[in-house]
């Protein structure tokens, strides 16, 4: 049955990987790295500063920041354990993708999929009651996310268990940054 699903993971990234075009490269080598986002982050630091005020909007920050090192190092304590190779290092399928990049590290799961999800569903929890469109912030996981499979970096398990882990962790983080931010602020 591993097998059956790991073939399935192998026919629909190669699918997807091969809808890119030149045309296209330069956009979704843009979306894929993290420099290109910082508008949004810029916004959305703003957006906390302005809902809570400098002191609380501080520690905020302070989480959030805490939040992606745990994300990223959780990310790679799952890769290093389970040691799938990136679609781009895979002698199986490699000349069957489009690659514009060729990262070395392990690919499950998606760090860049795990820690965007968990950011972006920490900050909704966070500003849902004071910006009903706070909502729109779910473009930058799916797109970001989706940049992976277009450059043939991951394969398209590595995203949607890194979507589902982020969205778990942003829960269970979000629980026990209220419980601490009540203890701290009343």
């Amino acid at each position: 049955m591993l097998d059956n699903i790991i073939q399935i993971d192998q026919k629909i990234l190669i699918f997807l990987n091969n809808l890119g075009s030149e045309q296209w490269d330069p956009f979704w080598l843009l979306i894929t790295n993290q420099l290109s986002w910082s508008p949004l982050f810029i916004l959305i630091l703003y957006l906390t500063i302005k809902s809570y005020g400098w002191k609380r909007g501080g520690c905020i920050i302070l989480s959030m920041i805490l939040l992606v090192a745990f994300s990223d190092q959780f990310t790679n304590l799952i890769k290093n354990t389970t040691q799938r190779l990136r679609p781009n290092n895979n002698e199986e399928i490699r000349y069957l993708l489009r690659t514009l990049i060729n990262p070395q590290s392990y690919s499950f799961i998606s760090g860049h999929a795990t820690t965007s999800t968990f950011f972006s569903v920490f900050v909704i929890l966070l500003l849902k009651d004071k910006y009903k469109y706070i909502y729109f912030i779910l473009f930058f996981p799916l797109l970001f996310a989706y940049s992976r499979l277009y450059l043939g970096v991951h394969f398209p398990v590595d995203i949607i268990v890194g979507i589902l882990t982020g969205v778990i962790l942003a829960n269970f983080y979000f629980y026990l940054f209220k419980r601490a931010y009540k203890k701290l602020f009343g």
